[in-house]
């Protein structure tokens, strides 16, 4: 069962372009205030942590994540990395792009934002739905994983935010 949920969004970015290019190049700093990861580890170029996913009656799931991070001109790629082994896992797939704007009205500065993109696509292996027990299953997991990631796609731009202004 594949489930996903994306989100595409732009902030303000405090400062200069190149402290908003540096800040989207680290993935630990810029989600650090996103409260639905957990175990964010950056080794090298990749990124690994956990998306948490509260399940009806099963408790709360981790789906690890595995990503490549790649500087570009102008921001960074997250490009998802596949995950043997694993019954459910998720793919996040991100692009950040620093744009310097016209001419702000406040002193004449430059206004410098951040478009952010991101697709969060989870993959859950269920048992073979047998009769309407297994079937009810299934649709209970889809149910709560479609929540999940469509509240973290709510809750993406106000961590990313809060992560950009505490630099």
């Amino acid at each position: 069962m594949i489930i996903e949920a994306g989100r595409h969004f732009t902030l303000p970015a405090p400062g200069s372009a190149a402290e908003a290019l540096a800040f989207v190049r680290d993935p630990a700093r810029a989600l650090s205030r996103l409260h639905f990861l957990r175990g964010l580890h950056v080794h090298g170029d990749e990124l690994r942590g956990e998306l948490l996913v509260p399940l009806p009656v099963l408790g709360e799931a981790d789906l690890p994540f595995l990503c490549v991070l790649a500087p570009t001109p102008d921001g960074a790629t997250l490009t998802p990395q596949p995950i043997e082994g694993e019954r459910a896992w998720v793919e996040v797939t991100g692009q950040a792009q620093v744009l310097e704007g016209a001419q702000a009205a406040r002193g004449g500065e430059t206004a410098v934002e951040v478009t952010f993109n991101f697709l969060f696509r989870a993959h859950l292996a269920t048992p073979d739905a047998q009769g309407w027990g297994g079937a009810a299953f299934e649709k209970m997991v889809r149910a709560a994983a479609g929540r999940t990631l469509e509240r973290v796609t709510q809750e993406l731009p106000e961590g990313l935010r809060e992560a950009l202004e505490a630099g």
